[in-house]
């Protein structure tokens, strides 16, 4: 008997149809691929290569004028600083309140568990709508402040239920048993146990929240009015969307010059700056995003 693997030997058909699979899965990776392949060469090029549509594949007139007009942007970094606290800050008060809410419905021993569960299910499907939240933010003295766009959605019951069935798939009954029989508290329980136990689903709660956050702009561009509270992608639709910059916030007065030219190669750029840091903390979540996303996959 041979040792290796067997071979399985597949038929004519199931040849034609994993060609057509890979060459349907080809296209689609060119599709994805090539617009950021595009932004990433246009970043690269100068603003004259980039007007004319010199660009295509590679960059063309290799400069670096689009990332120095970014960095010279205060606006830039003014959004930065202010995005780096929505995320941070929100990230953290959202998987605290995710994990607090998540544990209780996990215990079997919680009364009113399916009530509770229904209501929170329930807000899922419906909700008040953009003029009520407006109104609740106005009234609760949150307009133009940071609160307005940490505390609007800190649960999202989605990621709620993935961490709940994480918590009941993953850690045994017998613990909180022992725990309860050595004289352990639900809270002591819940700190010392739980949350240890659960660095997969948090690294997973924290990726989806942190991204959530890097990447809002619609809270922002209802419930702020002072500059100085934007965040990046604000700053980011200004110069996408509308194609407009303040050339008053560069420091450097020979910037102005070639405005036009300026503003298109500053979008690539900036799109790359922007992309940076989420894709930068990926790697490091990645052996537990897998791992939590399959886990709590099957809510039930």
């Amino acid at each position: 008997m041979s040792k290796g693997r067997t071979k399985i030997r597949k038929s004519g058909s199931d040849k034609v149809f994993d060609g057509i699979v890979l060459v349907f899965l080809t296209l689609l990776l060119i599709l994805v691929l090539y617009p950021l392949i595009y932004i990433v060469s246009a970043s690269f090029s100068s603003a004259s290569a980039v007007t004319s549509g010199k660009v295509i594949l590679l960059p063309v007139d290799f400069s670096l004028e689009g990332y120095k007009a970014v960095f010279e942007n205060k606006d830039i970094w003014l959004g930065y600083k202010n995005t780096i606290i929505y995320t941070v800050c929100g990230t953290f008060i959202n998987v605290a309140v995710t994990l607090m809410a998540a544990y209780p419905l996990s215990r079997k021993d919680l009364k009113g568990k399916g009530i509770l569960t229904f209501f929170f299910t329930f807000t899922m499907l419906f909700g008040g709508g953009m003029i009520p939240n407006y109104i609740l933010i106005r009234d609760l003295h949150l307009m133009n402040t940071r609160w307005a766009i940490i505390l609007p959605g800190a649960l999202s019951v989605y990621n709620m239920i993935v961490a709940r069935t994480f918590i009941q798939s993953n850690i045994p009954d017998e613990l909180l048993e022992a725990s309860q029989l050595d004289g352990c508290s639900d809270t002591k329980y819940f700190f010392s146990i739980i949350l240890p136990l659960s660095k997969a689903v948090i690294a997973v709660l924290a990726l989806f929240y942190g991204v959530g956050h890097w990447n809002a702009y619609f809270n922002a561009f209802l419930y702020l009015n002072d500059k100085k509270l934007y965040p990046l992608q604000i700053f980011l639709r200004e110069i996408l969307i509308n194609n407009t910059m303040d050339m008053n916030s560069f420091v450097d007065p020979t910037l102005m010059e070639a405005k036009q030219g300026l503003a298109d190669l500053l979008k690539y750029s900036l799109i790359i700056v922007a992309s940076v840091p989420v894709l930068c903390l990926y790697p490091f979540a990645q052996k537990y995003f897998v791992k939590g996303v399959m886990i709590g996959s099957v809510k039930g």
